[in-house]
């Protein structure tokens, strides 16, 4: 014999009017809203204002400490002429500093010993005087610049309002094709981008520049030539509206 469980007749207008109901949208779309996601990208051009740049030496000897003593000599004359050119010393920081013994070549049983700064100009325009002040005094190894913006942020906020407003643009484009409007923004995801060569993580200023010195204008008709351009900040967008009909 086979019992057939009993279901009160009650229940079956409660499960239907359960049916009935909209489930819960995590997106945040209410009833009557079309979701459009939408994806774009902001640039903003900006005067890099500061550079940075490497400066050291290399020398040889038969010891190790001849050789060493010899680097530590002509670092102090670039950290001088540095200074000099109005550089503060808050802004030269020791980046490399080696000792080897050379196994190979014409120097075969020789001391290598070697001293490298990282120097930061708050002053572009004072860059060219600044290499050319270190290579004068003996720097043999010598970088850069790597031209930036002391308020990088600043750079980069006009690029996100900028991808913002296409963001906003690209999603009225869509509203008219469909006889719809814009109800609202749902969220605003932030996608990263890049500054010149780095890398911009999605989602940072710097002091003012000294007075220049006269001894720094003075230098400048024969400093080397530094150009800063432009640098470009790109960032990228995805913001979701809500659409309703007119």
């Amino acid at each position: 014999m086979i019992r057939v469980p009993y279901l009160p007749v009650m229940a079956l207008p409660l499960v239907l009017a359960a049916c009935g109901d909209a489930p819960y949208d995590p997106r945040g779309v209410d009833r009557g809203e079309t979701l459009l996601s939408v994806s774009a990208v902001g640039e903003a051009d900006t005067t890099p204002d500061e550079a940075r740049f490497t400066a050291g030496v290399q020398n040889w000897a038969s010891t190790a400490r001849a050789a060493s003593d010899k680097t530590r000599q002509d670092i102090e004359k670039i950290v001088a002429a540095l200074k000099a050119t109005g550089v503060a010393e808050k802004d030269i920081q020791t980046s490399t500093i080696g000792v080897q013994r050379i196994e190979w070549g014409d120097r075969k049983g020789q001391f290598q010993a070697s001293n490298t700064v990282t120097v930061r100009v708050r002053d572009v325009a004072k860059a060219g005087a600044a290499v050319t002040a270190v290579t004068e005094v003996g720097a043999n190894v010598v970088s850069g610049p790597d031209l930036r913006m002391s308020d990088p942020e600043k750079a980069i906020n006009s690029a996100y309002g900028n991808a913002y407003q296409a963001a906003r643009a690209r999603a009225q484009a869509y509203a008219d094709a469909a006889d719809m409007k814009i109800a609202r923004v749902l969220t605003i995801r932030d996608a990263g981008g890049s500054q010149g060569n780095r890398y911009v993580p999605p989602a940072p200023v710097a002091p003012p520049p000294p007075p220049i010195a006269m001894a720094v204008a003075e230098q400048a008709s024969n400093a080397a030539m530094i150009m800063p351009g432009q640098t470009t900040s790109s960032v990228a967008v995805q913001v979701d509206f809500a659409l309703v009909p007119r």
